[in-house]
């Protein structure tokens, strides 16, 4: 478990831990982050591509193959990032899966739970053990940030897992922001709309404002910069969510029932 690079003198380089980092948004946030000369805590499950995105990195990248569900795993990974680096500046949950699922079919609960451990349950389990050593190393400036989704704002047809975790997701990350305040720790929640990436190319559908992934990395920076405690991007569809928000249940239930469906596994 551990990087490519020697440790060098790091305290006044910014420090972020990312998961979910091996493609997509994850991968487009390492980039950015690394050509800001950050030292990288990458995480994800795929060994092999983790190792690829970091052997194009500048700078130090520590490499950690794990599964969010596993807080063990998730822990071991903090332990040996603090200690070769310090507590981080800014960690992302970003870790995150997608499929369409229908309750009605039995095998489909399999899925529900596996979304719901990645998406909410592994969000907590990236935060938890880097929480402590962030308070004591003095929270003022640093960040936790969590990738939800628009989807979370209203349940759409055939993701019934998805939207119930990326909503649960949202307000975990509300109550969070609340526990973190006194500590000067701020909590960031992300609702990204439609990022170009592999999760979304399965969509067999038009993907309104759709937004390539390495364009959308620098917007969540600039938003994780600032401490903004909620924010969808791209700003388009926070209208749209603003929007969604307020329609009546039945109007709602009009426009999306024969909305189109993500593929089930």
């Amino acid at each position: 478990m551990g990087g490519p690079s020697q440790q060098p003198e790091t305290r006044s380089l910014l420090r972020v831990f990312l998961t979910g980092a091996s493609s997509g948004i994850g991968a487009a946030l390492a980039r950015h982050y690394a050509a800001q000369g950050a030292v990288l805590g990458l995480a994800a499950r795929r060994a092999d591509a983790l190792a690829e995105l970091a052997a194009t990195l500048p700078g130090t990248t520590a490499c950690y193959p794990l599964d969010v569900a596993d807080a063990k795993a998730l822990a071991a990974a903090a332990a040996d990032f603090i200690s070769r680096f310090g507590a981080p500046d800014i960690v992302i949950a970003n870790a995150g899966v997608s499929a369409g699922t229908l309750t009605e079919h039995a095998e489909d609960l399999a899925v529900f739970r596996a979304i719901m451990e990645t998406n909410v349950y592994g969000m907590a389990a990236t935060f938890a053990p880097f929480i402590g050593p962030m308070q004591a190393a003095g929270g003022e400036g640093r960040r936790l940030v969590g990738i939800a989704s628009v989807a979370g704002i209203r349940g759409l047809p055939g993701a019934e897992a998805y939207s119930a975790s990326k909503a649960a997701a949202i307000v975990y990350l509300e109550s969070l922001r609340l526990e973190m305040r006194a500590s000067g720790i701020r909590v960031v929640t992300i609702a990204p709309g439609y990022i170009e990436t592999p999760m979304t190319a399965v969509n067999p559908y038009r993907m309104p404002f759709l937004l390539p992934a390495d364009a959308a990395a620098p917007r969540f920076a600039t938003a994780i910069a600032r401490g903004t405690s909620y924010v969808v991007i791209p700003w388009q569809m926070g209208l749209v969510a603003k929007l969604l928000r307020v329609l009546p249940n039945w109007l709602y239930d009009r426009l999306f029932v024969n909305a189109p469906r993500k593929p089930r596994c």
